[in-house]
């Protein structure tokens, strides 16, 4: 009797047990079961949806703003000939162009230390990595201002392309680490106008600035190095403390928020896990026939 009592009572444990396993497993994973015709995760819980919301109010605008100058700097040499640039410094029209193509060969140096998109970035924080190397840049920028020669600008040219190269695999990594597969082609996509508005008000700021041509006794095209190599830099320490670093240790978003950030994109992420670094990846990745 007792013993059929026992079995009794255990057999009421497990299914109390079993129900607060699923339960709890339900609660947990709720957001996360629903996808869609290609696999995809989608977005079904309010909760997300205000997450994404706030994401797309921090995260893009400061993207944004630090790509716009990424192309409004490397720009500038473009108009500043229009402001004399060119026959102030002795060049040649060869030279010239020297100095405009140089920055793509400085550029492509630069991206080898910052690809794959997070082989440094799994190794120093991308808000620093990336606020860092908009601030190298920005000091780039500001000394063309003080170039006499051909030598000197084709020199600043060059590592402004290298020191520009880091931002737009750092941008694409740290949307890779906030936005689900399908949330991120339309980010990237809000990330392109940057490129193209940056190029479309290079000239009409250009216009401005060479009013002050004269002003403490230099040419407009250098006040245009300065202000911008100025604002730029004021930009970089600002988006050291707004660009985030991973979803779990955000500081703008709550601990709840932080933690459905972590989960969402863990829940949406479908390689296999390996103990294999970034580095030991791309070695083997190159090895393969």
């Amino acid at each position: 009797m007792s013993s059929a009592q026992d079995k009794n009572h255990a057999e009421a444990l497990d299914v109390d047990e079993k129900g607060h396993s699923d339960h709890f497993e339900k609660h947990d994973t709720h957001i996360f079961s629903a996808v869609d015709e290609t696999g995809t995760h989608k977005k079904i819980d309010p909760a997300e949806i205000k997450l994404v919301k706030k994401l797309d109010w921090i995260i893009l605008p400061i993207l944004w703003i630090m790509y716009w100058f990424n192309y409004l700097d490397r720009n500038a040499i473009t108009v500043a000939r229009l402001d004399g640039l060119e026959m102030e410094l002795n060049l040649t029209s060869t030279e010239y162009q020297t100095c405009v193509s140089i920055l793509f060969v400085g550029y492509i140096l630069g991206q080898i230390p910052s690809n794959p998109l997070d082989m440094l970035m799994t190794r120093i924080r991308p808000s620093l990595y990336m606020s860092g190397a908009m601030a190298l840049w920005a000091v780039v920028s500001t000394l063309t201002a003080i170039c006499h020669d051909f030598k000197g600008l084709v020199l600043t040219r060059f590592f402004l392309g290298v020191t520009e190269a880091p931002f737009y695999p750092g941008a694409l990594y740290v949307l890779s680490i906030f936005y689900t597969k399908k949330e991120i082609a339309t980010r990237i996509s809000i990330l392109f106008t940057a490129n193209i508005c940056g190029t479309a008000f290079a000239g009409l700021i250009a216009i401005g600035v060479f009013e002050m041509s004269g002003v403490a006794g230099l040419a407009g095209w250098r006040w245009l190095f300065i202000l911008q190599g100025i604002i730029t830099f004021v930009i970089s320490l600002a988006s050291a403390f707004v660009l985030p670093d991973e979803p779990i240790n955000t500081r703008w978003l709550t601990e709840e928020e932080r933690v459905l950030a972590h989960k969402r994109i863990a829940a949406d992420t479908v390689q296999i896990r390996t103990n294999m670094t970034t580095f030991a990846g791309l070695v083997d990745a190159c090895k393969d026939p």
